[in-house]
């Protein structure tokens, strides 16, 4: 007997063990009843006690059956299987033509489905904003925020728009400046960091600047001096992952509250004090010029005051 849960996502199916599977495991015996999921997927539906024989929880995967048994088997999905599937959010939509949307992605959102974070994210909100997001690679995802960096971002809307726009990342023509807030005295004169970024090899859920990595260069200017803080613009011409972060921590300068990199809380900050604050590109089926600016969300604000009064 099944029984299907309203949002598809579901789904209940019980069956009584027959006797060629007497003695046979549990997490076998499964894979009969459930032949669409992996064995190990099983397994976890186990481990969380979502299988019941004889009318009891089974938590473990290696119990042996006996024939003229109950079992039912509560069967969700994969959360990997959740990654494309729409997810009503309220987005801060800046800018909307039939190409392109610019948005203000708060603090906290993912942005693309990855392990540990399967659904949530900004591309499960784009999907369920706008239906023919899914026609798209990505979702029409050009470019991508950290979890705790707040600020703007493009998405294309049609094909040709996603074409452009990655070209002209690609080859550095798109105009993005942030601000930051970095522990230390950062030099008061402009200055870039120009080095290469990679995994870092002594912890590979990380990056680094490292030998070999892929070129990477940020412009620095110092806005702001507190105590040990500086309040700093950073412009980017490459978009490695985390490079803000990796530059100014190389330098002696992680980010107030960037844990990963050395950073420590400070001045209310609980998460990295990182904001996308503007946004410049060529539209990219007409050409005109397109720029944006964003403030930063209250808990940035608030501290980035502290450093830079009015």
């Amino acid at each position: 007997m099944d029984d299907t849960d309203l949002d598809g996502q579901a789904e209940s199916r019980a069956a009584t063990v027959p006797d060629a599977a007497h003695g046979a495991r549990l997490d076998r015996y499964l894979t009969t009843l459930a032949p669409e999921f992996s064995r190990s997927h099983l397994q976890s539906l186990i481990e969380r006690g979502l299988v019941r024989v004889a009318g009891q929880a089974a938590l473990q995967a290696s119990r042996r059956l006996k024939a003229g048994q109950a079992v039912e088997v509560r069967l969700e999905l994969p959360e990997e299987s959740r990654a494309f599937l729409p997810q009503a959010m309220d987005l801060a939509v800046l800018f909307e033509d039939a190409h392109l949307l610019v948005l203000d992605k708060p603090a906290g959102l993912v942005v693309h489905p990855a392990a540990g974070n399967w659904t949530g994210t900004l591309l499960n909100g784009l999907l369920a904003r706008d239906p023919a997001c899914a026609q798209l690679p990505r979702a029409g995802i050009v470019h991508r925020l950290d979890k705790d960096t707040s600020g703007l971002m493009v998405v294309a809307r049609s094909l040709p728009a996603m074409t452009a726009l990655v070209r002209d990342i690609a080859a550095r023509t798109v105009r993005r400046r942030y601000l930051a807030l970095a522990h230390g005295r950062v030099a008061a004169a402009p200055f870039s960091i120009e080095a290469p970024i990679g995994r870092d090899p002594s912890a590979r859920v990380r990056m680094a600047v490292v030998a070999g990595g892929k070129p990477a260069r940020t412009d620095i200017e110092r806005l702001g001096l507190r105590g040990e803080i500086s309040a700093v613009r950073c412009a980017l011409h490459t978009g490695r992952t985390h490079q803000i972060r990796i530059h100014l921590a190389s330098q002696g300068h992680p980010l107030v509250a960037d844990a990963v990199y050395g950073g420590a809380p400070a001045l209310g900050m609980t998460r990295q004090a990182l904001h996308a604050t503007e946004l410049g590109f060529a539209h990219p089926i007409d050409g005109r010029p397109m720029r944006f600016e964003c403030a930063p969300p209250a808990d940035f604000a608030q501290a980035w005051q502290a450093v830079v009064p009015g």
